[in-house]
């Protein structure tokens, strides 16, 4: 698959087949989350790969009753450890510590895109919650839940806004260039 097409092919998909996905596809989603950029290379992300079908159940009521997320082969529970970051950033280390998780999450939900499989972006849990059901010590922090699988539900198309609208020149405000767009694009 091309990378323009996985883009635009990744939906958050909310339905999963009761079929496992292979653990070698799970290492390929999780490797993904190496490559992405870190402040000061200062690799602050962590996961925690959850199959066992009672912690998901778990999870899916602590993301207050997504209970989708119970019926993924994995949830990959992503994390972050700010202390690392806050030695070099200080009181910046939680706005890094979140590109980061972002850029980490995005990474792998490419992947598990071109892997053929499907995921869903669960921001909205209890931290304490999850922290509790999977023994998740402080400092670390949880960035987010990504239940992995294969989609069950066809996605729908997503209408995206037009670039123009999105783009601004030079400052913000400023919506029109005297450069004429490359082709295609």
């Amino acid at each position: 698959m091309e990378f323009d097409e996985v883009i635009k092919k990744r939906r958050s998909i909310r339905a999963y087949k009761k079929k496992k996905v292979p653990f070698s596809k799970i290492v390929k989603i999780c490797e993904a989350a190496r490559y992405a950029p870190m402040a000061g290379n200062i690799y602050t992300i962590r996961l925690i790969v959850v199959e066992d079908k009672e912690k998901k159940a778990k999870l899916a009521e602590a993301s207050f009753h997504q209970d989708f997320i119970a019926e993924a082969s994995h949830v990959i529970v992503v994390c972050s450890d700010l202390s690392l970051l806050k030695r070099s950033y200080g009181e910046r280390a939680f706005i890094y510590g979140r590109q980061q998780a972002g850029a980490a999450i995005q990474n792998m939900l490419l992947k598990i895109t071109e892997l053929g499989l499907a995921s869903c972006w669960i921001g909205a849990f209890d931290e304490n919650a999850v922290k509790r059901i999977l023994r998740i010590p402080e400092p670390i922090q949880v960035e987010a839940l990504l239940p992995i699988g294969f989609g069950r539900e066809k996605p729908r198309e997503i209408v995206k806004p037009e670039l123009k609208t999105i783009l601004n020149f030079e400052f913000y405000g400023l919506k029109v260039s005297k450069k004429e767009p490359e082709p295609g694009v």
